[in-house]
């Protein structure tokens, strides 16, 4: 008679234990064990710990395939949910992990509920939403002290050099938002910037044309933005103009802006405001596009590019792969955490007084740009080195959100097809692989509405395909979400460098603006307070944060997975090494994409 002995892990998490009974059966390919109490001296299932028990089944198992685990309430008390990490099983034959991870329930077993200790530990962010209430109680002064005392660190620099127009156009490339500003190979009609007016910033002897033959020329167009609705501010709806900025990489490589036009269509009533302007006029003009900026970046960027699609992609997971799948294993741990935070994230950035519903755009707004921009999100936007390539940026000095970004796109890219190649032989493993082909229909489905011209893919006949596409999810939901993440308080915390709300309309003439004007623009005292803090929640990092593949769940127990765990972490070591000695020498180091920064999933 064989002796199995099983090594059952229960998770470290608040109320991971109970009291519960808990029953065993092995599964193998000859039969199948008695179901078995298990049950020691004292308290089994404490939080935390690892108990030891043997069963010895009457018949042979043959070779173990699986362990099926059972929970009944203990006498009349209530159900107490049991968190098991894992079982480690010694056969006679050797060492197998039953890699589990999630809440168990009595005759259910259930993955949505692993994500309730978070939320059990998120206790700051109830201290915010009352914060948030209490706001619109306090008095201006009392608010003035709040802002006063989150503004610190970078802050302090974005607060001194928000003005400047070197550092208007590094944030183009390195801040929140390093994803709206492309090469311009041509100017468009509707943005009708002449030699005469940019002379002074390009230059005696040289033109517009010249300078965009040589690359030297960039632009940013919110086009997105052109009749939006917006929220009313007494009687009038306020204005979001859908702005466009052209940009020149000078001979000292700095990303300078030399035209703003802050509608589309040219007119008399729409002139195009440069670095010559009165210096009121000239920074109205970078405050409307840095708003638009903000909010594309906030909404579409951040919200729908990362969050949403992370959603998309943990439900059509949870709905196709069992948690045996290899790519259950490899992706899970890349999900944790994201629903609750979403659910959260609805009720206090889109809900009723939600953190929108005070920027410009009000709630309404803020859906339909969200909309909007899934409209227009493709798959290779989605993938950084398509990406990077369609905006002409491949050699622009100084990017090094893209320096970064590729880096790690290769690392996980390589990571994956290694995976992939150990678990997916050939092409035809691809093909009749079910789970697989059902995730990829329903995020093409229920994800991208179906669209056909977002070039998303609603099957997988290729490993190589399959590769590219775990890869732009691995990367969306860690590196991507890190990038546009992390940096909010930094940027955002003076929220004169990023207004989600402008007061105002833009301005339809030169020469008429003031201090006064600017001050009557931007949002007031509590509304400031009210974005200085959502920058500071949403930059968050927990004290349990869990970064890049660092988890600790065993789910892959053969060898070769592994060992493709332990180079990948390696690689992002070296990386992490590299960045932090470039970082080092920079004025501004960027350190959104070090390995270290980056979250193994989006929890914030």
């Amino acid at each position: 008679m064989a002796e199995y002995k099983l090594a059952v892990t229960t998770g470290s998490m608040t109320y991971a234990g109970t009291m519960d009974h808990i029953y065993v059966t092995l599964i193998g390919t000859e039969g199948q064990s008695e179901r078995t109490e298990l049950n020691n001296w004292g308290p089994d299932f404490v939080t935390g710990t690892t108990q030891t028990y043997s069963i010895k089944p009457k018949l042979s198992l043959g070779e173990l395939l699986l362990v099926r685990l059972e929970k009944h309430s203990f006498l009349f008390l209530p159900e107490n949910q049991w968190f098991c990490s894992k079982i480690v099983v010694t056969t006679p034959e050797g060492e197998l992990l039953f890699p589990c991870y999630r809440w168990i329930s009595n005759g259910d077993t259930s993955v949505s509920q692993s994500f309730l200790h978070k939320i059990n530990n998120c206790f700051f962010t109830v201290l915010y939403l009352l914060f948030f209430i209490l706001l619109k109680q306090k008095s201006a002064l009392a608010c003035q002290r709040i802002v006063k005392n989150l503004v610190f660190s970078f802050s302090e620099y974005v607060a001194k050099h928000w003005k400047d127009d070197d550092f208007f156009g590094y944030q183009f490339l390195n801040g929140t938002n390093p994803c709206a500003i492309k090469k311009c190979s041509k100017l468009p009609p509707n943005f009708p910037v002449t030699d005469e007016m940019v002379k002074p910033i390009l230059g005696t002897g040289c033109s517009l044309d010249e300078e965009i033959e040589k690359g030297n020329i960039f632009i940013c167009d919110y086009k997105i933005m052109d009749k939006i609705p917006t929220r009313m501010c007494g009687e009038e709806p306020l204005q979001m103009p859908a702005s466009m900025c052209l940009f020149y990489m000078n001979p000292k490589n700095k990303l300078m802006p030399i035209a703003i036009q802050l509608n589309q269509q040219p007119s008399e009533q729409n002139p195009i405001f440069l670095p010559s302007d009165s210096e009121t006029d000239w920074l109205l003009a970078k405050l409307f596009v840095k708003s638009a900026h903000a909010l594309e970046f906030e909404l579409v960027v951040h919200l729908m590019g990362t969050h949403f699609l992370a959603e998309v992609f943990t439900v059509a997971a949870l709905r196709n792969f069992h948690p045996i799948h290899p790519l259950y294993k490899l992706l899970i741990p890349h999900f944790e955490y994201t629903l609750p935070i979403n659910t959260l994230g609805r009720i206090t950035l889109l809900g009723t007084e939600g953190a929108f519903e005070i920027s410009t755009l009000g709630n309404e707004g803020s859906m339909e740009l969200i909309r909007r921009g899934l409209s227009e999100t493709t798959y290779s936007s989605l993938c950084l080195p398509d990406n990077i390539s369609a905006r002409g940026l491949e050699s622009i000095p100084n990017y090094y959100y893209r320096d970064d970004g590729l880096k790690l796109w290769n690392i996980i890219n390589s990571y994956v097809e290694k995976m992939m190649q150990y678990y997916y032989p050939s092409d035809g493993d691809v093909s009749k692989d079910r789970e697989l082909q059902g995730w990829i229909q329903e995020v093409f489905t229920h994800g991208f509405l179906g669209n056909k011209h977002s070039g998303i893919p609603s099957d997988f006949t290729k490993v190589i395909d399959l590769v590219k596409f775990l890869t732009m999810v691995i990367f969306t939901v860690t590196a991507q979400h890190a990038a546009v993440n992390n940096g909010q308080f930094d940027y955002l915390s003076w929220v004169l460098n990023g207004p989600l709300l402008l007061r105002k309309p833009p301005p339809t003439t030169k020469g008429q603006s003031s201090l006064e004007t600017i001050l009557e623009t931007v949002p007031n005292i509590g509304e400031t307070a009210r974005f200085a803090v959502l920058s500071l929640i949403l930059s968050k990092k927990y004290s349990d944060m869990v970064v890049l593949r660092a988890h600790s769940e065993e789910r892959f127990d053969e060898l070769e997975p592994k060992q493709i765990e332990l180079d990948f972490q390696a690689e992002l070591f070296s990386l992490s090494d590299a960045i932090q000695t470039r970082n080092a020498e920079l004025e501004i180091p960027y350190t959104y994409l070090n390995p270290t920064q980056i979250e193994n999933s989006i929890t914030i």
